[in-house]
């Protein structure tokens, strides 16, 4: 896997040379040098590069990067045409230029000519060590440091600043994102990837991870390059306490389209994208709203906020619904210490509620101290971690009074308090709260969803190692083993196999079932066909070797009506597993952005009627393996429904590892693996896979193809 860059001298450069500036006012090239010139705070020298121009806004102009004179330039910004980029890049390189930004667009978003030069400036960038950031992106913003190298006109506006670093692969929704953090805690970097030809996402992660004065990472993804690199710098941002939350477009097909033709990236399949984020402690997000609003979460959040919520209003009714909001969303309800009842009985009148939720009515609103003091006690309750406070309607000086007290008491404890101010009339308390950096919520629905994903973060106990770099998915066919052979392989790797032999005839078929053990299934072994039942290639129950020969020749009868073309290697006799067990499906794909990836799920005749799935990224450690037990929506039918034994969940746990491991030990060969259906006893007598698909990437080893004896 290649490393992360280190972008000190990007992020605060001394010297910057500008390709392409230009004198035409309002041109990108003008806007691009004055940010840097009039509205930045650049240590050393903006050079401006541009053989049409002597000087440009009273200051001297260079005809090429090559005639500049000697400095030392941590960053070259490149504005101008596609064709003549590479050019510009080779005499960046020549020069000892560290980093250059292309913000030209008309690369591989646009065909195959913009394809092969991007190839060329990857191989420009491997063979030389320059990093290129870009290209088809409007530039990077260090808010914090007063550095504007991008062409926006909005960049001189950039003045509130924060501890959210914000890295985005499309230019206008991060512009976006960061006007809408424009107020409250601010962003302090903002990078915007575009097309990824050398500097990708995960070098930004990377570097927010490391950076102390970055507390929360925002990331607005339309696609993946490399994902085994995107997940080392997701974990490497856990290591060092570092949310990650996380909107990734493309989550349609319309989006898929839509993504891929923007930044030329693979958008990848939702399911496993969302797997992946939650394997590696992101938080996806559902909008652009609850990005802004779980980033600005988290940076108040503390540990204490992972204790119960509590609901504090002066309305009954509002008291009632967002208790109902709260546990559809499944967030726990702290439940009251006595001292902390007491203490709200002393401050509230005998009709007030001091349960939670707290509903002290009306009659507070008279008394901003009181309603003070019953928060106080609320949040010095060792249970409660956040509050939420919904402010229904706006009375003027009355609930000014109250977020008066709100920002008070946010002041001074550790408890997390969220107001939300229900009314559409924004007035004095609702400026109040912004003020303090309390930024209300308008609505509670908004306020609990993003409440929903935020408490849940937990910094974590143990840092644990990334996944070493993957080898590209595959796209050509796999070649396909049959089920013995599979079978043979998976054994031979240590898992659980039911005991059978491969019969060349039909009395060495009844022999076999007569040594296994009534009842015996029989099934075809053909590498050519991969749904046995519907040809015809299957019998379950043989109870005596009578029917074992007649299961032969039947199986043969039907396999050449079904499927003529088909080579049969011979009939699979195997022992029968008990009735009663559940039947699971355990798999692995070749994923085009993450490599290889595990899917559990409901198997057997439930797998495409349900599709109850869930995902991980392979290698998983057991707690990947207990967690995705319980992910999909099914999850209690294994532990045992009207009357019957919980399943064997240990041996299920154990057999999805003893998967991972092979797909892991074989991850440069195996393209495929379907375990479909794994049988899973009642505790104590394990899980085992019925029938076993796997598909080898073309070229493999065919040592690896273990036959049967």
């Amino acid at each position: 896997m290649k490393p992360f860059a280190d972008l000190t001298r990007f992020v605060n450069p001394r010297n910057v040379a500008v390709v392409g500036a230009s004198a035409r006012e309002s041109s990108q090239g003008r806007r691009l040098y004055d940010n840097l010139v009039l509205h930045s705070s650049v240590p050393g020298e903006v050079y401006a590069v541009n053989p049409a121009y002597q000087e440009i806004g009273g200051r001297p102009c260079w005809p090429s990067i090559s005639a500049l004179p000697p400095a030392e330039i941590d960053v070259a910004l490149i504005m101008i045409n596609a064709s003549l980029v590479l050019d510009a890049l080779r005499q960046c390189a020549a020069r000892g230029i560290p980093f250059a930004v292309v913000m030209t667009s008309g690369f591989s978003e646009a065909g195959e000519e913009g394809r092969r030069l991007e190839r060329e400036i990857a191989e420009l960038c491997e063979a030389t060590g320059l990093h290129v950031y870009g290209p088809n992106c409007p530039g990077f913003v260090n808010v914090r440091d007063r550095l504007g190298m991008t062409f926006s006109p909005a960049f001189k506006d950039d003045l509130n600043t924060g501890s959210i670093g914000l890295a985005t692969q499309g230019g206008g929704l991060g512009r976006n994102l960061l006007q809408g953090l424009s107020y409250g805690q601010g962003v302090g970097l903002w990078f915007s990837a575009g097309n990824e030809v050398d500097l990708e996402i995960p070098d930004f992660i990377a570097h927010m991870a490391n950076d102390p004065k970055t507390s929360v990472i925002a990331l607005l993804m339309e696609g993946v390059k490399h994902g085994r690199r995107l997940t080392a710098a997701l974990e490497l941002a856990r290591a060092r306490n570092k949310p990650v939350v996380v909107l990734k477009v493309g989550r349609s097909e319309a989006g898929v389209r839509a993504a891929q033709s923007h930044t030329a990236s693979v958008a990848g399949t939702a399911a496993v994208n969302s797997a992946v984020f939650r394997q590696f402690g992101a938080i996806e997000v559902d909008d652009l709203d609850q990005l802004l609003a779980v980033s600005r979460l988290l940076t108040r959040i503390t540990p204490k906020s992972g204790n119960g919520l509590c609901i504090h209003t002066f309305s009954g009714g509002t008291a009632a619904l967002a208790a109902d909001i709260a546990g559809a969303a499944g967030l726990p309800m702290a439940v009251f210490a006595p001292e902390t009842k007491a203490a709200l009985r002393k401050l509230l009148p005998d009709f007030a509620s001091i349960d939670n939720p707290v509903d002290t009515t009306a009659d507070i609103l008279r008394n901003p101290e009181a309603s003070a003091a019953c928060l106080r006690a609320i949040c010095a309750d060792p249970a409660v971690g956040t509050v939420l406070f919904p402010i229904p309607m706006d009375y003027g000086s009355i609930t000014d009074g109250m977020a008066q007290a709100i920002a008070t008491v946010a002041a001074e404890t550790e408890t997390l308090i969220v107001p939300v101010w229900m009314s559409r009339r924004l007035g004095g308390g609702f400026q109040l709260l912004e003020t303090a950096g309390l930024l209300p919520f308008l609505s509670l629905s908004d306020a609990i969803a993003a409440l929903s994903k935020a408490i849940p973060w937990k910094r974590p106990e143990r840092a644990t190692a990334a996944a070493p770099a993957h080898a590209d998915a595959a796209s050509d066919q796999a070649r396909m083993l049959s089920e013995a052979a599979a079978k043979a392989m998976l054994r031979a790797a240590g898992l659980p196999i039911p005991e059978g032999v491969v019969a060349a005839s039909a009395e060495q078929a009844a022999r076999e079932a007569e040594r296994l053990g009534f009842p015996v299934v029989m099934k075809v072994v053909s590498a050519q066909i991969a749904h046995k039942t519907e040809a015809g290639g299957v019998k379950l129950g043989i109870a005596s070797a009578g029917a074992a020969r007649e299961a032969y020749a039947t199986i043969h009868e039907s396999v050449a009506r079904h499927q003529p073309d088909a080579i049969i290697d011979g009939i699979l006799v195997e022992r029968m597993l008990p009735p009663g067990g559940r039947e699971v499906l355990v798999g692995v794909h070749s994923d085009a952005a993450f490599g290889l990836v595990l899917t559990f799920g409901l198997g057997g005749i439930f797998v495409e009627t349900i599709r109850d799935v869930a995902h991980r990224m392979v290698p998983l450690s057991r707690d990947d393996a207990r967690a995705l037990l319980r992910e999909i929506r099914y999850a209690d039918m294994l532990d045992g429904v009207r009357g019957q034994a919980p399943a064997d969940l240990a041996a299920l746990e154990d057999l999805i590892l003893r998967v991972s491991d092979f797909a892991w030990s074989r991850r440069d060969t195996l393209q495929e693996l379907e375990l479909n259906p794994v049988w899973v006893g009642a505790e104590g007598q394990g899980a085992m896979p019925l029938d076993a698909l796997i598909g080898l990437r073309p070229g493999a080893d065919a040592s690896l193809e273990q036959r049967p004896s």
